[in-house]
């Protein structure tokens, strides 16, 4: 049987502040550029806020106890603890929900975020995915 556990407050807190810092870039640069400048901007109102981070974190995988390698790359890992995934891409691919989810089973993180920059209004570019 599995316990549902609620996220600590200090990561609900991060995650509003994630949302805000997409909200804040697509009202500022709306959609059409690529994620790489997305992600750009993103690691900058991060530093701005003070907000810890790593940029396109590499994760080893570890497979029946050896280590594959560079198996994984994070597009920013906040405060050690929740996955972003910048997109700017016009359909919405359900692999991405996929692919998240492995990252956060594999890095033994539970909070992820999915931000799609290529959608008229940011509210319909946001998948948040808990574990």
């Amino acid at each position: 049987m599995n316990t549902y556990q609620a996220l600590s407050n200090e990561e609900e807190l991060l995650g509003k502040q994630l949302v805000n810092i997409a909200f804040t870039i697509h009202k500022t640069l709306g959609p059409g550029l690529l994620d790489s400048v997305y992600e750009k901007c993103f690691c900058h109102e991060l530093r701005k806020r003070n907000i810890p981070f790593a940029r396109q974190q590499l994760v080893e995988i570890i497979y029946d106890g050896a280590v594959i390698g560079e198996g994984l790359r994070i597009d920013i890992l906040v405060n050690d603890a929740i996955i972003v995934e910048l997109k700017a891409q016009e359909n919405y691919h359900p692999v991405w929900e996929a692919q998240l989810l492995s990252y956060l089973k594999l890095t033994n993180n539970r909070l992820g975020f999915i931000f799609n920059f290529h959608v008229p209004l940011m509210k319909d570019g946001i998948k948040r995915m808990i574990l």
